[in-house]
């Protein structure tokens, strides 16, 4: 297996000369057509990102977006050319299903809130009070635990819905492995994965549908990655960095915690908490990657595949901008073309 790290980001400038990642420039065949399918978090941009490529190659790419869970269901039974999923794989589990792995992009999950009187980023949330919420500990709006961190918000008696996905969900395994983390009380009664057994709250399908209940329902609480947030206009609290102080979720927030990403990665891209809690007082604690998997056997089509996100990473920063991701850094996109030549077309 190849360490990517740091080294390698700088050892492939020097050798990009060659094989496959120097002939991965788009064609314009026009009758090409990829298929993929997956983690809701991404779907915004790779929508955003097929439809400008369609326009610069004539290469249609398809994207569904149904839940990390079923894409990695998905191109596990190679039913789709490429899946995509928040929760990384570990080197033994791509081993077991045949798959490379490799990121695409970096969000950010926030939590949202529905609570009249309370504007877009006033609310301050404590690593405990999520907790205790999302546990069904803290039942209104106005708990003193709340109450204690807002002392200038007029809180309402206004009794809190929980929202939360209601299938595998890349999403929840990162925001219940940060619950984990900063809630000893959630690790130990519900701890994380793409699936958890809920102690309250109402079950959403995909991001869209836990934006669209949060914004329904007046009093509503629940969690999705931040391009839904601006979607859907929603109010976004500020939660607690690893150093304990609150902060808003920014695009400022989102970079300090990428900048940190090249440190997380072992083999094949894996790191098991992601990029969740950063370091540093300005970086935002629920920042994350969000994975590609192909499968080892489809040579050809992988070449397919890595030529639409080698253009993305070429031509679609400022998309991802826009819609509120952040771009990977240039220092790892080169280390992932590495990746695909050494390692995805090494044979």
């Amino acid at each position: 297996m190849v360490k990517v790290n740091r080294r390698g980001a700088l050892a492939v400038l020097a050798g990009l000369t060659l094989g496959v990642v120097s002939g991965i420039t788009p064609s314009f065949a026009g009758s090409e057509t990829l298929n993929g399918a997956g983690a809701t978090f991404p779907y915004p941009v790779y929508v955003s990102w097929a439809k400008e490529y369609e326009k610069a190659t004539g290469v249609k790419v398809n994207y569904q977006g149904i839940g990390s869970g079923g894409g990695i269901r998905q191109i596990t039974a190679r039913v789709v050319d490429f899946g995509g999923s928040d929760k990384m794989l570990s080197p033994v589990e791509l081993e077991k299903r045949r798959l490379y792995q490799f990121p695409a992009v970096i969000g950010s999950i926030v939590v949202v809130y529905n609570l009249p009187g309370v504007g877009d980023g006033e609310l301050r949330l404590s690593n405990k009070a999520v907790g205790k919420i999302f546990l069904g500990k803290i039942k209104y709006w106005d708990d003193p635990l709340i109450k204690k961190d807002n002392p200038n918000l007029k809180l309402p008696h206004m009794r809190i819905t929980v929202i939360h996905r209601a299938e595998g969900s890349g999403t929840t395994w990162n925001f219940t492995y940060w619950l984990s983390h900063v809630c000893p009380g959630w690790k130990e009664k519900v701890g994380y994965g793409k699936v958890v057994n809920w102690p309250t709250g109402i079950g959403a399908k995909g991001n869209a549908g836990v934006a669209g209940y949060v914004r329904r329902f007046p009093g509503a609480i629940g969690y999705v990655e931040y391009a839904y947030k601006l979607q859907n206009n929603l109010k976004a609290a500020q939660l607690q960095t690893t150093e304990g102080n609150f902060i808003k979720p920014t695009e400022e927030s989102f970079k300090s915690a990428a900048s940190h990403a090249n440190m997380y990665w072992e083999c094949h891209f894996y790191s098991r908490g992601n990029i969740l809690l950063a370091p540093g007082k300005t970086s935002w604690p629920l920042t994350v990657a969000t994975m590609i998997l192909l499968p080892k056997e489809k040579v050809e089509k992988n070449k397919e595949v890595v030529k639409f996100f080698n253009w993305a990473f070429e031509n679609g920063d400022q998309i991802a901008s826009k819609l509120g991701y952040v771009p990977l850094p240039k220092s790892l996109k080169d280390t992932i073309r590495m990746y695909w030549e050494k390692v995805v077309f090494s044979k």
